[in-house]
């Protein structure tokens, strides 16, 4: 009988077969042939990246690009939109209300180097992404040693996968990184022939470690009297958005427990979802950064244990916890329920580098 965490098929593909109706718009400065070209319509993968639609999307305007080298970014409503965020999680996060086409400007001359890092292409969204795997497999294992020693062949064939939205290719590489799925009784079992992390010996039969699940939190912030979705401020620039690397983990040692993902999400983020004074983690929270920030060491650190008291919150904290709401949270473009399973949530609405990605608005 499957569980309430149990992998599913079905949500996988759904998840890996999800698509956002893009309407993308020639930059009028990048025009330099009359009549100006008409919009191009395409779907963009939700776990997919912009930069993998260049070569389709210049191929429309190519008669109307002007000479010269191009560098391509994207823009929505004067907003320039970081490359190495899934297509999904940038929609679910700055359209508020989801708009169907999304319409985006695309620029080939002028790349904002002062807000975007560097892009090459393919390449810098392929190292990008192995990147994060191997952050994801240091999170669930304590070592990136699956991922560093793939072979090469392996490692091509995964990143076509992801390209290619391939889940069936996907899953015949993915399987031998043992990263998931996460269990329901939130121990990650260890076979009595893996050596224990820093050692050469063996894990003694039965021995277990704790569960943890890599997550991105965008935290987006509207304005606190806002009723309907579409009404929101659009996010004019990227220091409005909080973007927070900060693991879940759960220490059980014995039996099972429910955890919903607003208990999830209260623990990962105290500050913004409880009702209550805000609790801080037993261990040093990371930070919350803007998406170009690079991720600190503590970023990879667990959050707060399932079974531990934290500290009493300071006045501050107390503060800002009367003073937001949580409005909103999407995972996949789903709105999801609170009371659902984290791990279900985890286990089958997370991108290929086995981040789960959430997007949080919250009033302040």
């Amino acid at each position: 009988m499957a569980t309430a965490a149990a992998w599913s098929e079905e949500a996988a593909r759904l998840v890996w077969g999800g698509a956002v109706p893009l309407q993308v718009h020639l930059h009028d400065a990048d025009v330099t042939a009359l009549p100006p070209p008409p919009p191009f319509l395409t779907l963009g993968p939700r776990i997919g990246y912009f930069p993998l639609l260049v070569s389709t999307i210049k191929a429309h305007f190519s008669s109307s690009l002007p000479p010269g080298v191009d560098t391509v970014w994207f823009e929505y409503k004067g907003l320039p939109l970081k490359w190495y965020i899934p297509i999904g999680v940038l929609f679910d996060l700055l359209c508020a209300d989801p708009e169907r086409p999304w319409n985006l400007t695309v620029h080939f001359r002028g790349y904002p180097a002062d807000i975007l890092s560097p892009c090459e292409g393919e390449d810098s969204v392929k190292w990008n992404y192995n990147n994060s795997l191997k952050e994801a497999a240091f999170i669930i294992t304590g070592n990136s040693k699956n991922v560093m020693n793939m072979s090469q062949a392996d490692q091509l064939a995964m990143w076509e996968s992801v390209r290619k939205g391939d889940l069936d290719s996907y899953m015949n590489i993915s399987t031998k990184l043992k990263l998931g799925p996460f269990e329901e009784d939130f121990l990650v079992r260890t076979s009595s022939l893996e050596p224990r992390q820093g050692s050469d010996e063996p894990e003694s039969p039965g021995s277990v470690k704790p569960c943890r699940v890599p997550v991105r939190l965008y935290v987006r912030r509207v304005q606190q009297d806002l009723e309907y979705l579409e009404d929101a401020i659009p996010v004019s620039d990227w220091e409005s958005v909080s973007y927070i690397n900060r693991p879940f983990e759960i220490r059980k040692e014995g039996g099972r427990s429910y955890i919903a993902l607003e208990h999830a999400l209260e623990t990962l983020l105290p500050e913004f979802f409880s009702s209550k004074p805000a609790a801080r983690a037993a261990d040093p929270e990371p930070a919350a950064t803007t998406p170009d920030s690079e991720p600190k060491d503590s970023d990879t650190s667990p959050s707060t244990h399932h079974d531990e008291k934290p500290p009493p919150a300071s006045p501050q904290e107390t503060d800002v916890a009367k003073k937001t709401k949580l409005k909103l949270v999407r995972v996949q473009g789903i709105e999801l329920d609170m009371d659902i399973p984290f791990l279900w949530v985890a286990n089958n609405l997370k991108n290929p580098e086995r981040f789960l990605h959430v997007c949080v608005y919250v009033s302040a």
